[in-house]
């Protein structure tokens, strides 16, 4: 009976909250693991998430590529005739080339050059799925007119808001093998918003910009897209394109294009390295962090843990205790650190303009990573609780 009675008895919380300070600093110390953890995949995410927006927009159903393709950001051009030919296969309707090409933009205020990133297509159609860029098309077609994105870095200066007020807004962008800038005009905005390897974006009709940059060819382009006729078969004319095709180019879909991007920066890259190695160095100091909390609790109550078993208690129900205690501190750790990366992300997101976003999918997966961590930490942690002899009490 006293036993049944003992079982009822919440053991694991009794401890924990005996020292009510020691017991504040352990769960601190859980979460600041925690927001570790949602920083690193929040930054983690956001790279992937801001490196692919362009492929992620871009109209079409196949898109052709260099077969020396790397990444956006990396110039591999291949001739323009490549979407022509694609166009003598069954199934495809339409084609629409991109030119792609970084640029030096001038502050107009300080002077200083910054690196902007340069898309160009034939304004007749949109190669983007944003409606700001389709609303503007007709102006895009004059010259030397460009659609600012207005989401780019501070760094730019106050174009967009300029242009917001109604003023004429010009600007001056040099290519990088020419000292002479040339002078564009501001006709519309949209948002897209920088990565880590993009501070801003404009976009330009194809005659544009070939002006700006006069050393590119208009036959040798950087990527097309490829929109197929209603009901055809997609992985069927994916295949005929491939076999059709010569090999200086390769054909994806979407999430292939998509997935290719999130690869060159997760592994060709030392930052999507080092994002990787971060999260599991948080994990593995978590897992100390933890443990330490555990093994002095133990030390702390060996008395008492040496007397449940002169009463008779297994080691089973013990190790139960222990792995509530893991299981408590994982989740009332957890609590404050959701809310403090909450606050982080927002902080975060207006700092950097990156979509550093708390996703629903993010929570459960740091939630499951401290009740990883903690229970990790019980197990290291018991081989102190073994120790404890009913002999000790007497």
């Amino acid at each position: 009976m006293k036993i049944a009675m003992l079982l009822n008895i919440p053991v694991a919380y009794l401890q924990l909250t005996r020292e009510k300070v020691r017991s504040l600093v352990a769960l601190a110390g859980i979460a600041f693991i925690v927001v570790l953890i949602f920083m690193q995949l929040g930054f983690q995410d956001a790279l992937y998430s801001s490196a692919t927006q362009l492929n992620q927009h871009l109209k079409g159903d196949l898109f052709i590529i260099s077969s020396q393709y790397e990444s956006l950001t990396s110039q591999q051009s291949f001739p323009r005739s490549r979407l022509y030919q694609a166009l003598a296969i069954d199934g495809v309707e339409s084609v629409n080339a991109l030119y792609l090409e970084f640029a030096k933009f001038k502050n107009s205020i300080t002077g200083r050059k910054f690196p902007i990133y340069v898309v160009g297509f034939n304004p007749e159609e949109s190669a983007l799925n944003y409606p700001e860029i389709q609303q503007n098309l007709k102006i895009l077609q004059l010259p030397d007119v460009v659609l600012f994105d207005r989401n780019s870095r501070p760094e730019f200066g106050p174009i967009a808001k300029k242009f917001e007020q109604g003023e004429n807004v010009e600007m001056e962008i040099f290519n990088y093998n020419d000292s002479t800038g040339y002078r564009v005009k501001v006709g519309g905005l949209f948002s897209q918003g920088p990565s880590f390897g993009i501070d801003g974006n404009l976009i330009v009709s194809e005659s544009t910009f070939l002006r700006t940059f006069q050393y590119r060819q208009a036959g040798n382009i950087d990527a097309g897209s490829i929109s197929l006729k209603p009901g055809a078969n997609i992985q069927k004319v994916l295949a005929d394109l491939s076999t059709y095709l010569p090999e200086d180019v390769k054909v994806l879909t979407r999430q292939g294009f998509i997935d290719l991007e999130k690869h060159y920066w997760a592994v060709r890259t030392p930052i999507g390295f080092t994002f990787s190695l971060m999260v599991t160095m948080a994990f593995v100091v978590g897992i100390v962090v933890v443990y330490q909390i555990l093994y002095t609790n133990i030390s702390n109550h060996l008395l008492e843990f040496a007397t449940l078993k002169a009463m008779g208690f297994k080691n089973n129900y013990l190790l139960g205790v222990v792995f509530q205690q893991a299981l408590l501190l994982a989740i009332l750790g957890y609590i404050p650190g959701l809310l403090i990366s909450y606050a982080l992300y927002d902080v975060a997101k207006n700092a950097t303009h990156l979509p550093v976003v708390m996703s629903f999918e993010k929570q459960i997966i740091v939630l499951l990573s401290a009740n990883l961590m903690c229970l990790f930490s019980g197990f290291f942690s018991i081989n102190k609780l073994r120790s404890a002899d009913p002999v000790d009490v007497f």
